[in-house]
């Protein structure tokens, strides 16, 4: 699933208008030690191995407060970036270069921070067919960020919320009378919307099967459970594995043929890359 262009555009303004909104409230009065006349050039380097993530939001950030800085990239989204190598460069009013420093580098951080773990992951798929899929479990107000930033890192993404497609789970199936009338109301709902169910028996596997679900998510399954699925389903549906899956057993998951392996950790557990930005001269 991709993200919808228009949607992109909007999240992105939301979130640097926050972010200035947060950083800079009235006025940020550090930036006004240095002279308003000053001009200066800055270099943003990574101090550590990283995929680039976040180009976007460093963009519309700097257009949105001073459209005067140049911001030159030497690096763009996707690349692998070796430490101790330039990202971008800045160019400007002093004040506007001190003033946009924290919110550009905390987007490029967080956002490279999910593409670089996305793109280790996606490593032990290579030779398999499974694609690896985010969750809904992302930062509070950074959900279309962190989705963009794994699909820079090679993964793909599962729904984008509660609009987009449908998820059956334990509580839906209990409120609505069973998995059949969930799917069944789920059509009559919104009929060109995805159904996927979450189910953690054998016998809510084929109850699900036979009301035709879209996609069935295997919750907590051994992985001889998911090889038994996936010759049961013989391609009627898509499966998906979630749950207690770890780097250690992502290879091994994939290898029981599973369509899609998702993990919440992509988007809730991750360590923000190092950057540094310096000025020049």
């Amino acid at each position: 699933m991709s993200i919808p262009e228009a949607l992109l555009e909007q999240s992105i303004q939301i979130n640097i208008q926050q972010a200035l909104q947060e950083d800079i409230g009235d006025a940020d009065i550090t930036a006004l030690l240095t002279p308003e006349d000053e001009q200066a050039t800055a270099t943003i380097i990574s101090r550590e191995d990283m995929v680039l993530a976040g180009q976007p939001w460093v963009n519309a950030l700097i257009k949105a407060y001073d459209p005067t800085v140049q911001i030159t990239w030497l690096k763009n989204d996707g690349d692998v970036v070796k430490a101790n190598e330039t990202i971008y460069q800045l160019a400007g009013s002093a004040r506007s270069l001190l003033t946009v420093e924290r919110p550009a580098l905390n987007f490029v951080q967080t956002l490279s921070a999910v593409a670089t773990k996305t793109a280790a992951y996606v490593k032990y798929l290579e030779g398999t067919p499974t694609k690896l899929l985010d969750t809904r479990k992302t930062l509070p107000g950074l959900r279309i960020a962190q989705k963009y930033a794994v699909g820079v890192g090679g993964g793909q993404n599962h729904r984008l919320g509660l609009f987009d497609a449908f998820l059956i789970k334990e509580n839906h199936i209990m409120a609505a009378g069973g998995i059949a009338q969930a799917i069944a109301k789920a059509r009559q709902i919104a009929p060109n919307k995805p159904v996927e169910v979450e189910v953690e028996t054998w016998d809510e596997l084929n109850q699900a099967l036979e009301a035709q679900a879209d996609i069935v998510m295997l919750d907590n399954f051994s992985q001889q459970q998911m090889i038994d699925a996936v010759k049961h389903v013989a391609g009627r549906c898509k499966l998906e594995a979630s749950g207690n899956i770890t780097l250690e057993t992502l290879t091994e998951v994939a290898q029981t043929g599973v369509d899609y392996i998702s993990m919440g950790v992509l988007t809730k557990d991750v360590k923000a890359i190092d950057l540094s930005m310096r000025f020049n001269g």
